[in-house]
C-alpha cells in the first residue's frame, strides 16, 4: 500500500490581475478642486446645468461614485470622457468592466480603456492589457497584452510590472526570459507588491534569471508571508523544514504551514497532515493528520485524497474502513494520481473494500504502470499482461 509522495510542488500561482480602483484625478489643473468626500444624493449637480471643465465634471463623478450613486457617476464620467479627459475615459471603462451604474459590457470597457491608454493613462493600459490577455471585450491577443503591460510598467505601475514579469517568466505573449522577469518582479517587489515578492523569491530559490540564493529567497518570502500571502507562507515553511537559506527549524515551519493551511492552502494542509503523522515539529496525532488531509481532500487535492485513503486503510486516526479507503483511492485515482491508481488496483486484486475483480485490478495497475510505477509493471508482467 502506498501513500503519496510528500514532495509537494512549490506554489507558483499568479496573483490576481489588478483592476485599479476609481480614484480622484490628480491632474495638475490650476484651481481644480479634487472632490473625495461623500457628496450625498441631494447635492449632485446636473451635468447639463452649465459648461464646466472636464475635470470639474469628472470630480463630481468621483464624488457620486464615492456616494455609491453609480448611475450619476457614469453620466459625469461619460461627459468628461467625451471631452477627451483620460481619467474619465478610464473610469467609464472601469464602470463598464464591472457593471457599476451600467450593464456590464466588456466591449465598451475596452473601447474606453483604449482611448485612455492611448493618452498614456497607466491604469487604463494595465486593464486594457488584462482584457487582451483574457479575451474579454476584444479578441484575445497576448502580444497586445504584453505591449500594454509594458507601457504601464515603464511608467511605474506596480500591477503592470507584476503582470509583465509573470508574462516574461511564463512566455506569455513574449519569449520566456527569467532575467527580464526578475527585473520587473524586483521593481514591483520593492514597492510592496506581495505577489511579486513571492515570485521573486521563487526565482532566487531556483536560480532562474538570478544567481541561486536561498537566503534572498527566504527574505522575499518572509516579506510577502508577513503580509499574509499564503503562497509565500507555504514556501517559507518549506525552507524552514529543509533548512534552505535559514537554519532548519520545525517550529517555524509549522508556524508558517499553519498560517497557510488556515487560509485554505491545500499544499500546506497536506504538509500539516504529514507532520502530524510523523510527529515532526508537532506532537504526533493521527487524528489531526486526518483532519488536515480531509481539509485538502475536500478541496479536490488528489494527494490528500490518496493520503486520507491510506489512513482509512491502516486505521490511522480513524476506524479502519476498507470501503472508505477504496472510495478515496478511487476519487484520487480518477484524477490520475499514480499511487492511488496502484492502491485501487491492489484493492480490486485482493477484494478489499470492493468486490474482487481481476479486470478492474488490471485496469488500474495498467494506468499506474503507464506512469512508470514499477510495482504495477511487475504485477502485470507476472500476470502476462501488457501495459
Amino acid at each position: 500500500m502506498k501513500k503519496h509522495s510528500y514532495n509537494i510542488s512549490w506554489s507558483r500561482v499568479r496573483g490576481s490581475l489588478c483592476a485599479v480602483a476609481i480614484v480622484a484625478s490628480c491632474s495638475a489643473v490650476a484651481g481644480a478642486e479634487i472632490v473625495n468626500g461623500d457628496c450625498g444624493f441631494g447635492t449632485i449637480v446636473s451635468i447639463n446645468d452649465n459648461l464646466d471643465s472636464p475635470i470639474d465634471i469628472y470630480n463630481r463623478g468621483v464624488a457620486c461614485y464615492s456616494a455609491k450613486n453609480y448611475g450619476e457617476a457614469v453620466k459625469c464620467f461619460r461627459q468628461a470622457a467625451e471631452m477627451g479627459y483620460s481619467d474619465a475615459q478610464y473610469n467609464l471603462g472601469y464602470c463598464y468592466d464591472y457593471g457599476r451604474g451600467v450593464t456590464l459590457d466588456s466591449t465598451e470597457a475596452a473601447k474606453w480603456y483604449t482611448m485612455a491608454a492611448e493618452q498614456g493613462n497607466i491604469s487604463a493600459q494595465n486593464n486594457l492589457a488584462i482584457l487582451y490577455e483574457t479575451g474579454r471585450g476584444v479578441e484575445k491577443n497576448l502580444t497586445e497584452a504584453v505591449r500594454w503591460y509594458r507601457a504601464a510598467a515603464e511608467q511605474g505601475d506596480v500591477d503592470a510590472q507584476f503582470n509583465l514579469a509573470y508574462c516574461c517568466s511564463h512566455g506569455i505573449g513574449t519569449e520566456r526570459d527569467y532575467a527580464e522577469a526578475a527585473r520587473w518582479y524586483r521593481k514591483a517587489a520593492v514597492k510592496g507588491n506581495v505577489s511579486a515578492q513571492c515570485n521573486l523569491g521563487l526565482l532566487y530559490e531556483d536560480g532562474r534569471g538570478v544567481e541561486m540564493d536561498c537566503v534572498q529567497a527566504a527574505l522575499w518570502y518572509r516579506a510577502a508571508a508577513e503580509k499574509d500571502n499564503v503562497n509565500a507562507q507555504f514556501n517559507l515553511a518549506l525552507l524552514y523544514e529543509y533548512g534552505k537559506g535559514v537554519v532548519q527549524d520545525y517550529d517555524e515551519a509549522v508556524k508558517w504551514y499553519m498560517k497557510a493551511a488556515e487560509s485554505g492552502n491545500v499544499s500546506a494542509q497536506n504538509k500539516l497532515g504529514r507532520l502530524y503523522g510523523d510527529g515532526k515539529g508537532l506532537l504526533q496525532s493521527y487524528a489531526e493528520a486526518v483532519y488536515w488531509y480531509r481539509k485538502a481532500a475536500d478541496q479536490g487535492s488528489a494527494t490528500a485524497q490518496c493520503n486520507l485513503g491510506y489512513c482509512y486503510s491502516k486505521g490511522y486516526g480513524v476506524s479502519q474502513d476498507y470501503a472508505e479507503a477504496a472510495r478515496w483511492f478511487r476519487i484520487s485515482a480518477e484524477q490520475g494520481l499514480v499511487n492511488a491508481q496502484y492502491n485501487l488496483g491492489q484493492y480490486y486484486e485482493l477484494g478489499q473494500g470492493v468486490e474482487q475483480d481481476r479486470d478492474e485490478a488490471i485496469k488500474w495497475y495498467r494506468l499506474a504502470a503507464q506512469q512508470g510505477d514499477q510495482d504495477a509493471q511487475r504485477i502485470l508482467s507476472d500476470w502476462k499482461e501488457t501495459w
